[in-house]
């Protein structure tokens, strides 16, 4: 690939143009805004101007419910040999542009499966696809070019390729992206109406479940818009589950034995299928999860700790196998935790103690 065309210029396009252009292909760059494309350009993503001819691929990066109106324009301009989008939902793009009657031997649809809570062009990163997985879907009759120019531009994001049905793969991101968005959100706004006090307590595991709930409304819009069906099945699932388990809640407070034991087991019951659930989230690399220990620190909020705490650990001939940091209330210190592999525990609690490290037990 020596040319690209990236329409649309936000957070993912962005990316993907300063990933290609720093991989020395010649990136043009369009956008409705042409602000817009001019801040990407001059972050070093490309060119804010047309290509003189068409180009080896051409990116389509806008908000689903535009990908179909966006492709036929770029097909009917000729702007390059080969097109795929980047949205996240694939069934109902393809549908559209099947429908408008364009050629789709030259067009892929696929999915890069990162994204920040923020969005705009001053969010992209050229690493933003780095190890993360890259879903294509192709048709049974697709073009072998096309798929190799996809499959070139993942190379060049190093991202790893996944190889998906449309309709399957909207499915799987309803479940696994769509509808957590949704649930994240509906637990942050129990918070936007409590009393200040209960907010005060806030701690690790609310923010954990909240962090996504930052996100852009208007881009949510966008993207359940085009995958409504899906998730609708999933939040249904869920639902049910919370039905249930508000009545094995409310047995709880029976005054009757029986009632409350059967409480107790729905509770347990759902508790325990999220364990199951977890624990088929893939670990490092993709790999399956590890069991690791965690060795929680007292930390000040100053520049310097963490380089410590780590050069300190490397000292220890320990890797860090995963990392998070609980900030203490009301002041400037909180408690970092380190997660590594079992039988480093006691190595790691040592030599930390000997440099002074305060270890919560």
């Amino acid at each position: 690939m020596r040319t690209a065309l990236v329409i649309g210029t936000g957070l993912i396009g962005t990316s993907a143009a300063l990933a290609l252009h720093a991989r020395g292909v010649q990136v043009f760059l369009e956008d409705h805004d042409q602000a817009q494309a001019r801040t990407a350009a001059a972050l070093g993503a490309g060119i804010a101007e047309a290509p003189p001819g068409p180009v080896d691929l051409a990116i389509v990066a806008v908000p689903p419910a535009h990908v179909a109106t966006a492709l036929a324009e770029a097909m009917r301009r000729g702007v390059a040999r080969a097109y795929l989008d980047v949205a996240s939902v694939k069934g109902g793009p393809r549908r559209e542009l099947e429908a408008a009657g364009c050629d789709l031997s030259r067009y892929l649809g696929t999915h890069p499966m990162a994204g920040k809570e923020r969005s705009g062009p001053l969010a992209a990163a050229a690493d933003l696809f780095e190890g993360r997985p890259w879903v294509l879907t192709p048709p049974r009759d697709g073009d072998t070019e096309v798929l190799n120019l996809a499959l070139e531009l993942v190379a060049l994001c190093r991202a790893v390729p996944v190889v998906m049905d449309a309709d399957a793969h909207d499915r799987a991101v309803a479940l696994v992206s769509h509808t957590p968005q949704l649930l994240s959100s509906l637990v942050a706004a129990r918070l936007k109406g409590a009393d200040e006090t209960a907010v005060r307590l806030c701690g690790q595991g609310i923010r954990d479940v909240t962090r996504i709930a930052a996100s852009d409304p208007a881009m949510w819009i966008d993207i359940l818009s085009a995958n409504p069906g899906p998730v609708a099945d999933v939040l249904a699932e869920v639902a049910a589950d919370l039905d249930e388990t508000v009545r094995s809640l409310r047995a709880l407070e029976s005054d009757d034995k029986d009632a409350r034991g059967a409480g107790a087991d729905g509770i347990e019951d759902v508790l325990r299928r999220g364990n199951a659930g977890r624990e088929r989230v893939p670990g490092k690399h993709g790999t399956a999860p590890a069991v690791y220990e965690n060795v929680a620190v007292y930390i000040g909020d100053q520049p310097g700790e963490l380089a410590r705490i780590f050069a300190d650990a490397g000292r220890a001939a320990v890797n860090i196998e995963d990392v998070r940091i609980e900030h203490a209330t009301g002041q400037q210190a909180g408690f970092i935790q380190l997660m590594v592999e079992p039988q480093a525990v006691p190595v790691l609690t040592a030599e930390l103690r000997e440099r002074g490290w305060s270890i919560r037990q």
